[in-house]
């Protein structure tokens, strides 16, 4: 009888201590603060948003003049050098036969009213920029044969391999922007496209048609912007509001419910620019508030501190 009491008191002495136990362990975890993590938040906001493409193009000059000799004979002047600028009918050749170098001196002796020099000129037809000279002064040169080749400067185009399946979006945007290396930026209108398609890339050459103030090499790519679909008036938020997966199939943001507590809510993106992205579900309340900085990792329901 007296083994079951103290058996009894034993038992009723290691209760009272468990219970004691795990009431300090409620009342530690009660009072471990929970971490907060400090974040940033936003408001939706309204705004006109286009999704752009950018393409590459490359200078070319439709037009190139080939200068040919009008005669057989010599080069008796020439001082045209690759790059030069010259004007229309500005003279570029001057070219004397075998005959007048060999006895044009000899009969302007003997009859100095005959005049003869034997001497034809060559003269530029358009104005433009020489791009390569194939004989210099003494050369001697036959009939037809390509003394230099001048580019027509207005004859500038930057030629734009489309992919086809972009034609429809291209043919909606006639006027066009385009950035060369240096950030130059000209305008260009689109002329014509060539009734052809590379069998491989599929794609079709397009003509765009800009003014230049100045030369520009052949060959220069320049970039192009292509406006692909554009809205007015439509919600959109920072990028860095909006979170997605690895496989990029799922997209959502951490909104606020109260000062210290986000969840997670799936959207459905839109149209993107560099900045911003077109939230097309939900639609956010004005007063809505989410976060832009702070949100990657976030779990749902994670407690958070709004930093100003």
């Amino acid at each position: 009888m007296k083994k079951l009491k103290v058996n009894a008191l034993f038992l009723l002495l290691f209760s009272g201590i468990l219970v004691s136990c795990q009431q300090s362990s409620k009342t530690a975890a009660e009072d471990t603060p929970v971490p907060e993590t400090p974040v940033q938040v936003t408001t939706i906001s309204k705004a006109t948003l286009s999704e752009d493409v950018v393409l590459n193009a490359s200078s070319a000059y439709q037009e190139k003049s080939f200068v040919k000799a009008n005669t057989n004979g010599y080069l008796q002047s020439s001082t045209l050098q690759a790059g030069a600028a010259v004007s229309s009918n500005q003279v570029l050749f001057k070219l004397i036969t075998k005959e007048a170098r060999a006895i044009g001196n000899s009969i302007n002796q003997l009859d100095p009213g005959f005049k003869f020099s034997g001497i034809s000129t060559i003269r530029a037809e358009k104005s433009g920029y020489v791009i390569l000279v194939n004989h210099q002064k003494g050369d001697y040169v036959q009939d037809g044969e390509a003394l230099a080749t001048i580019i027509n400067q207005s004859s500038l185009v930057f030629l734009l391999d489309l992919p086809y399946e972009m034609r429809s979006v291209l043919l909606q945007n006639k006027a066009l922007e385009l950035t060369l290396p240096d950030g130059e930026k000209l305008k260009g209108t689109i002329t014509s496209s060539l009734p052809a398609v590379d069998s491989l890339a599929q794609t079709q050459r397009i003509i765009i048609k800009v003014n230049a103030t100045h030369p520009i090499p052949e060959n220069l790519i320049a970039k192009v912007k292509v406006v692909k679909s554009a809205a007015d008036n439509v919600q959109v938020l920072p990028k860095s509001a909006v979170l997605t997966n690895e496989t990029e199939d799922e997209f959502w943001v951490m909104k606020l419910i109260n000062d210290s507590t986000a969840v997670k809510t799936i959207v459905k993106k839109g149209m993107e620019d560099g900045k911003s992205i077109q939230i097309l579900s939900p639609v956010f309340g004005a007063k809505d508030r989410l976060i832009t900085i702070g949100n990657y990792g976030l779990a749902d329901t994670a407690k958070v501190k709004i930093m100003h």
